[in-house]
């Protein structure tokens, strides 16, 4: 199709031509359609515009990053969705600079949509605004601030970071423990600990995950007070974690919960256990042989396989 062509196709007063029109274009597609396509972005059917917004984001060329940011504010979701997931695909400084001009936009989808399409760019321009997101107004943006500052990894990101663990957003202080974990820093276990009282199960169990991820013995403590969550998903990933520590003095504790009603705390007890070599632990794992779950199950025979090893090598705890 030759672009005089394409100039008349999508200038069709039939959106089904003008679409077509588009999905013909995929394979030829190249920079000189760009005036084009991005005029197809102001089209009145909905398919057009989200099409365009493909193709634009198919050849990545930096100058139609404007125009897919104004489609974050498109009235149908679908072309919303399409414009925040193809400005993660841009690179470049030039790509970044109209996302910058666009953190402060009014909108809130605006805001939210440019943060997470510089998470990818890693534009050293981006971090301050980004700290300064961290207080938006809505939390939508305060949490994909988090999640894209995360990515860069800075320094300087750390304090403003922590003050998201008060945030008054659940999500917003569950995906800022996360974040936090990417520095992996000593510094950062108090806060840690601290976030498995959070009130929100969620943050508390994100913060367990964390914790075990650590390799640090001073979490223990916090990690074996949160076995007496109220939660049993937060439970969970406190067996998990002490697992992964290889929490000897958490033993007794994790073989109460071989006989826990909840199945996925049966099988995570019997992993922790095979993970910290229990020998203690041999015979409750041996009677789960004969559970209901076969996960539970498939968890005590690993246990065992990992005790038993631990013993021919001379490594199990004793």
């Amino acid at each position: 199709m030759d672009d005089e062509e394409l100039i008349e196709q999508l200038s069709d007063s039939d959106p089904g031509t003008r679409q077509l029109a588009l999905m013909q274009l995929e394979d030829t597609v190249s920079l000189e359609h760009v005036p084009l396509l991005l005029r197809a972005l102001e089209d009145s059917d909905a398919v057009v515009r989200r099409l365009s917004i493909g193709l634009l984001e198919e050849l990545g060329d930096p100058s139609a990053v404007a125009g897919i940011v104004l489609c974050l504010l498109d009235p149908e979701l679908d072309v919303r969705d399409a414009a925040a997931a193809a400005l993660r695909d841009f690179r470049g400084p030039d790509a970044a600079t109209p996302m910058l001009e666009a953190i402060q936009h009014p909108d809130p989808e605006v805001r939210r949509g440019v943060i997470v399409g510089l998470r990818e760019i890693k534009d050293p321009r981006a971090v301050n605004p980004l700290i300064h997101a961290l207080e938006d107004e809505s939390a939508v943006v305060r949490r994909e601030a988090v999640i894209t500052l995360a990515y860069q990894r800075l320094p300087d990101s750390i304090e403003p970071l922590r003050l998201r663990l008060a945030d008054p957003d659940a999500s917003v202080r569950r995906v800022a423990v996360g974040a936090l974990n990417h520095w992996n820093s000593p510094a950062l276990l108090d806060d840690f600990v601290r976030a498995l009282g959070d009130p929100d199960w969620r943050v508390r169990a994100e913060s367990a995950i964390v914790l075990g991820r650590s390799a640090l013995a001073g979490a223990i403590p916090g990690l074996r007070a949160a076995l007496g969550d109220s939660f049993w998903q937060v439970q969970k990933e406190s067996i998990a974690a002490l697992g992964r520590l290889s929490a000897a003095a958490a033993v007794p504790e994790l073989l109460g919960f071989l006989s826990s009603e909840v199945a996925e705390l049966r099988r995570s007890a019997a992993y922790a256990l095979g993970d910290i070599k229990a020998p203690q632990a041999r015979s409750a794992l041996a009677a789960l042989g004969s559970d209901p779950d076969i996960e539970v199950r498939k968890a005590a025979s690993r246990a065992l396989e990992a005790i038993d090893k631990a013993h021919q090598q001379g490594t199990v705890l004793t």
